[in-house]
């Protein structure tokens, strides 16, 4: 079986065929490594892969980060089904978290080390709804006039969990889950060159949320209208799950965010994120006045 790729109308993403991702050979991988190069997000349907086929699929491209502590495993579901089977209330931490999803972010960029790429796939969807968006901030940056580009060469953001929660009306405590931590808030450049193309890409998205020596209200006016600017097509592509479906995108230069759909109806996702090279995912961090400490690095 020979795979094939079929290029999406969008300035990112590809959909492969005739694969199967349990069962890789060098040469699948191969044609998969330089797939994931050129175009940043691959969508490979019925693919149906249990917990550890995903986690192998996953490890091939980095070490993988634990997303629910040392023993809650490397991959995890995204779901708004509790354990028993009932659909998770508006009050409960993991309602507040599948919102907050909907925005436009990068995974990990509120963490130290921030992630490569992110791992999705589906297991069951609702009827309508509930799709994934992923945005080129290759093609984002490129769009930009010159004055722009000039303009936020030199500016750097810093990124927070908490931050971004809270512009939803989320207070959350330090120590509820994955990235409320005591860390302090990375500092991220809003210009970021891709460590493997040495293409330029937009560092943005929700969990941005100060530039320093800039004032407050216009930093997030200008984040908003970075966002708003980058996350229109040709950029976007909209991604409607059917079971089995697996999607793979860069972290370091795709945002990504989740669609409202009707949350009485069930939706399971299983997700594995791949950590960053520290080399080029490693941000030093400012303290975060929503946290509840600070031990990071200055």
């Amino acid at each position: 079986m020979t795979p094939k790729l079929a290029k999406i109308d969008a300035t990112l993403g590809a959909i492969i065929t005739d694969i199967n991702l349990a069962d890789m050979d060098d040469a699948n991988w191969t044609f998969v490594d330089n797939a994931f190069a050129e175009h940043a997000a691959l969508i490979f349907p019925d693919q149906f892969l249990n917990e550890k086929e995903q986690e192998i699929f996953s490890n091939h491209f980095g070490k993988l980060e634990q997303l629910r502590g040392p023993e809650g495993g490397k991959v995890v579901p995204i779901s708004n089904v509790k354990k028993d089977g009932t659909i998770s209330e508006k009050e409960e931490h993991v309602f507040k978290t599948l919102r907050g999803n909907e925005g436009w972010h990068m995974d990990s960029t509120y963490m130290p080390l921030a992630a490569k790429a992110g791992v999705l796939s589906a297991k069951t969807v609702p009827p309508t709804g509930g799709e994934t968006e992923l945005a080129d901030m290759r093609a984002a940056y490129d769009i930009l006039d010159d004055e722009t580009k000039k303009k936020i060469q030199t500016l750097s953001a810093y990124h927070s969990l908490y931050q971004s929660q809270a512009k939803d009306g989320y207070i959350v405590k330090t120590g509820t889950g994955y990235g409320y931590h005591t860390q302090g808030a990375p500092l991220r450049p809003l210009v970021k060159k891709h460590p493997l193309t040495g293409r330029n890409a937009l560092c943005i998205g929700r969990h941005a949320y100060k530039i320093p020596n800039m004032n407050d209200e216009d930093a997030v006016a200008l984040l908003d209208e970075l966002l708003e600017n980058a996350c229109q097509p040709p950029r976007i592509y909209k991604h409607k799950w059917s079971p089995g479906d697996l999607i793979i995108w860069d972290n370091r230069c795709v945002l990504h965010r989740a669609c409202p759909y009707d949350f009485s109806q069930p939706r399971i996702l299983q997700a594995s994120r791949i950590s960053g090279d520290p080399k080029t995912e490693f941000a030093n961090t400012g303290a975060d006045d929503l946290a509840s400490g600070f031990d990071g690095t200055v």
